[in-house]
């Protein structure tokens, strides 16, 4: 008689949904958020570091460009088999295990002494974080109330300016401070190392997952503690779980269920997003530093100049964070892409100090804002069965553009300098507005869990 009494998976995800804003949630999204940031720490650094081994090393361009692509690989590999894995594993396994291999990768890289070596820890540095960002997107999306749910993505996102932030304060006080500066910005990049046990014992695992794999007892445990922590009583219905609605159960299928009728144009438009935006976000921000050095500024003065640019990325997800819910997901996404688009091809022609400020400070807000919407609306897209896999194939495929981006821009700063290579930038943002478009808003809609 005890099973009679097990919720069934829709009455946990509907008490998922209405459950107002708790300590709970505070907890996991400040837990998940730490690792976002840890990431965006390791993604900022590398464009610093860039900068001061082109000068250390005599680094040539392709082997500056290389160092940063390699990354991406990884990051690649990373997203598509993270979210495979999220999706057969379970939310904070993966998210945990990812955290430690580029906590691990990060920090041994400060010991290296060639660029070959450099290479190698880069790939596997990636390889963790990639197969992060959409497993926490993912994880974050499938606790949150439906009235809300897109704004804690975007503050999750927001994060990712404090790391970055972060990473640029270390490339300003730490980098040009000796000849190992460099060493320990990589030596302060192992914290996810140690953060990784936090994690992993800390957070619970997706009720929505485990109600998946038919782990009812396990979820609703999860969500109950939510409700006591809200002050909620819930009185369980007298039903037994209903036979799983899961439209995937193997790997295989759920890779070949995103391009299925229901799901092609939304996939096809979402690729298209992430293509875009990675490849002029990371074609511009890691060679910003460099690009300024070449522009005659020195090396200090022009880590000072990203590091007020990258102060802008806070206040543009703040905005996206507000509007998400008030606009709606398709809308603030095309708005901040339009408004990144007109900020590149403005930077790419800036002259004078303000100018340079000034636009990329606006390059910064719109594209940062853009990059949150755009994370809240990936996993709101596919229903459970398949949501990481959708969301890691997503950012797996979009880390191809930012694979290629590193290697592009000497190419396109020798043949038309910064005003061709921003104009390159703004076509992808202008493409990724369009793309946009084709995707499924579900603002305050409850998850698909089937």
């Amino acid at each position: 008689m005890a099973d009679t009494a097990l919720p069934s998976r829709t009455s946990l995800a509907e008490r998922l949904d209405v459950l107002p804003f708790t300590r709970r949630h505070l907890r996991l999204l400040t837990g998940s958020g730490v690792g976002w940031a840890l990431d965006a720490m390791d993604v900022g650094l590398i464009s610093f570091i860039i900068a001061a081994l082109s000068q250390q090393w005599d680094l040539t361009k392709g082997e500056a460009g290389w160092i940063a692509s390699l990354g991406f690989v990884g990051m690649a590999v990373g997203a598509t088999l993270g979210g495979l894995l999220a999706d057969r594993f379970g939310r904070r396994q993966v998210f945990a295990l990812t955290l430690l291999i580029y906590g691990v990768a990060t920090g041994a890289s400060a010991l290296v002494g060639s660029v070959a070596a450099l290479l190698v820890l880069r790939f596997f540095v990636g390889l963790g974080l990639g197969a992060e960002l959409p497993v926490a997107s993912t994880y974050v999306s499938e606790f949150a109330p439906a009235r809300i749910r897109g704004r804690l993505i975007v503050i999750l996102e927001a994060f990712w300016a404090v790391g970055w932030t972060a990473s640029a304060l270390i490339g300003y006080f730490v980098i040009p401070a000796s000849e190992a500066g460099w060493r320990w910005a990589f030596a302060l990049g192992a914290i996810p190392a140690v953060y990784a046990l936090v994690v992993r014992w800390g957070l619970p695992e997706s009720p929505r997952w485990l109600a998946s794999r038919g782990r009812i007892a396990e979820a609703d445990r999860i969500v109950a503690s939510f409700e006591a922590d809200a002050g909620v009583e819930y009185t369980p219905p007298l039903r037994k779980e209903p036979a799983s609605r899961a439209i995937a159960k193997t790997a295989r299928a759920r890779l070949t269920t995103l391009w299925s009728p229901e799901f092609r144009v939304r996939t096809a438009c979402l690729w298209l997003v992430w293509l875009g935006v990675n490849f002029a976000y990371y074609g511009a921000f890691i060679w910003i530093p460099s690009i300024l050095v070449d522009a005659g500024f020195d090396l200090v003065r022009s880590f000072g100049f990203t590091l007020i640019i990258t102060l802008a990325q806070l206040p543009g997800y703040a905005v996206a964070a507000w509007l998400i819910e008030v606009w709606g997901r398709r809308i603030t996404l095309s708005v901040f892409l339009l408004g990144a688009t007109a900020s590149a091809v403005v930077f790419g022609t800036a002259t004078t100090v303000p100018m340079i400020i000034g636009a990329g400070m606006a390059l910064s807000f719109f594209t940062l804002g853009a990059w949150g919407a755009l994370y809240a609306v990936t996993p709101e897209i596919y229903p459970t069965s398949l949501r990481g896999t959708g969301a890691g194939w997503a950012a797996g495929v979009g880390r191809i553009a930012s694979i290629v981006a590193p290697l592009a821009v000497p190419v396109l700063l020798g043949a038309g300098g910064a005003p061709l290579l921003f104009i390159v930038f703004a076509a992808c943002f202008l493409l990724a507005a369009a793309a946009a478009w084709g995707l499924v808003d579900r603002s305050g809609a409850a998850l698909d869990d089937r």
